[in-house]
């Protein structure tokens, strides 16, 4: 064990302990395992010619369309899902299928949502991720297509009481919701106040059991302790994922950031890079850093032209 597993290791048996002192006694849940990946033959990743017109993208990013070579990267080095936003053109279906088809800009429209989910119902997206208001209207317009929605909780703040996301949270999964992406109380983790931030955790996995819930640290608002200290709290809620940022936090992920958090809570989670990841040399460095799964933008332009504020 080197210098930095043993600082781990370290500050996790006193996050573990300081919550055993304060009477909170957090039971271990073991996380659902992420699947592993099939391996892809070149006919099944083969290109598909692009579709779109050349002022309804911002530039070639993270598009499995136009950068084929990144997502079949990304898909060989074991990513479980691929982020991509609207008007990524068309895929093949199996690339598909590892798709988070995600809209969660707060302006998003009613005609918008839809393209969304047909886009999804096209190409077989492994989920569709909206806000939770728009989760009922989603489930609708997905009806019979077998594609999931995902819901974010306490997005893109945190800042909620854990009834509140609790709350939120079963209303999301009453609404239709699959998977839930939480957000942490940052302010409560600087505060030090650990068992507010493994309750507030905790309270939307057990309202969400047993959808899955991943919780997101927003690693460019904490220093390293702050993230190992997130990282084992989310693990001793029973969380099934930590993930590093939510998109609109002013930061994204680093395969430093990655690694340290695969440490802490090892190979019983997953660990989901998110923000930030444009290139094929980017996820590379995530995928070796310990992610198993990618959150990565397109940088694609919406319906009026304007480029996403997808979180991905």
């Amino acid at each position: 064990m080197n210098a930095d597993d043993a600082l781990v290791e370290l500050i996790a048996q006193q996050v573990r302990a300081r919550l055993m002192a304060g009477g909170q006694g957090p039971g271990h849940t073991r996380a659902q395992a992420p699947a592993s990946l099939e391996t892809h033959s070149p006919q099944a990743l083969r290109q598909i010619p692009c579709t779109e017109e050349p002022d309804a993208c911002s530039g070639c990013g993270m598009c499995a369309v136009r950068r084929p070579e990144d997502a079949r990267a990304i898909a060989r080095a074991g990513a479980g899902r691929i982020g991509a936003g609207l008007h990524t053109g068309k895929v093949d279906h199996d690339l598909a299928a590892k798709i988070d088809h995600t809209l969660l800009k707060p302006e998003a429209s009613r005609d918008e949502l839809f393209a969304l989910a047909e886009e999804a119902r096209q190409h077989r997206f492994a989920t569709v991720c909206v806000n939770s208001a728009n989760v009922r209207l989603m489930t609708q317009f997905l009806s019979g297509s077998g594609v999931p929605v995902c819901a974010v909780v306490g997005f893109p703040l945190g800042a909620m009481t854990p009834n509140a996301k609790a709350f939120e949270t079963r209303e999301a999964i009453r609404c239709g919701a699959k998977e839930i992406d939480m957000v942490i109380n940052i302010g409560a983790l600087k505060s030090n106040e650990l068992a507010l931030v493994h309750d507030d955790i905790k309270a939307v996995v057990d309202a969400a059991r047993p959808v899955p819930v991943k919780v997101i640290l927003e690693t460019s608002k904490l220093t390293d302790e702050e993230k190992v200290i997130a990282s084992a709290l989310s693990k001793a809620a029973g969380a099934a994922f930590v993930k590093t940022s939510t998109g609109f936090g002013g930061g994204g992920a680093t395969a430093e950031d990655v690694a340290l958090m695969r440490r802490v809570v090892g190979s019983e989670m997953g660990v989901k890079a998110s923000g930030g990841v444009r290139s094929t040399e980017d996820a590379a460095r995530m995928v070796a850093a310990g992610a198993n799964r990618i959150g990565a933008s397109a940088s694609v332009a919406i319906v009026t032209g304007k480029k996403s504020n997808s979180a991905y």
